[in-house]
């Protein structure tokens, strides 16, 4: 394969969940102009058909298929639906994620804990479940895990979202060490603050965001599409030979 075309997907099968919008939005367009036929999927069907058109405005190849990642059985009817209707996935991007919780960590309620549970470790888990079951019976393929750097360095008032990104990274080695013979190779990205939707409570409050800056280096949030490329390289043969690895998107912030 010579470096022209290390990153071409043509012909690959990916899902991105959580598309609809910030960094899945950005990694589903990306992943598309590459040459992947891109499912987009989060909870509402409408914001995902709203990016499929935007990536078919571009010449790209996309689908919507709506899913609760927190839901048992939307996960199942979704691997269902991707293997009756193309039979493989070569790529699987677990982005969607929850946080509905900001406060001190003793006081986090039961509801909140569960449900980000549910949602970034039962979910992340079933996905790769599912997507590595599929990926082996084509002789493999990649999953990408969207962590944080919260996962490393846990972040202030987000106790259980933090301790929940942990466990992907942890999720990202063990599925690395067991799917490797299978051909399925298991990477994260760890995004550092980010101007999303998702994050605003953070990178939109001036308080905050004058506590967080000084500890990056680069002294600026990042951009959505800042993202994509890590994701571009994990999930093409340019990362042949890249498994269980967490690439760090953080402009240097945890450098420390």
């Amino acid at each position: 394969m010579t470096n022209a075309n290390l990153f071409d997907l043509s012909g690959k099968i990916a899902l991105v969940t959580g598309a609809s919008r910030g960094i899945g939005e950005s990694i589903a367009k990306t992943l598309a102009a590459y040459g992947a036929h891109v499912i987009v999927s989060s909870r509402k069907l409408e914001g995902c058909e709203s990016v499929v058109a935007a990536i078919r405005e571009e010449g790209g190849s996309a689908e919507a298929i709506a899913c609760h990642i927190g839901e048992m059985a939307q996960i199942e009817a979704l691997f269902s639906a991707i293997e009756n209707k193309h039979g493989r996935l070569d790529i699987v991007v677990n982005n969607a994620a929850t946080n509905p919780y900001f406060g001190h960590i003793l006081e986090t309620d039961v509801s909140s804990f569960q449900k980000t549970v549910d949602v970034n470790i039962r979910g992340y888990f079933y996905a790769s479940v599912h997507g590595a079951k599929l990926m082996k019976k084509n002789g493999g393929g990649s999953i990408i895990n969207v962590a944080s750097v919260n996962g490393v360095i846990p972040g202030d008032m987000q106790g259980i979202y933090s301790i929940t990104k942990a466990a992907v990274i942890s999720m990202t080695h063990a599925f690395a060490k067991e799917c490797a013979q299978s051909g399925v190779r298991v990477n994260a990205l760890l995004p550092g603050a980010t101007d999303t939707k998702f994050a605003a409570a953070l990178v939109q409050d001036p308080a905050v965001l004058n506590r967080m800056m000084p500890h990056v280096p680069m002294r600026r949030v990042a951009q959505p599409d800042e993202m994509a490329g890590a994701v571009l390289y994990l999930a093409s043969n340019a990362s042949s030979y890249t498994t269980g690895t967490c690439i760090n998107v953080d402009g240097g912030y945890l450098l420390g």
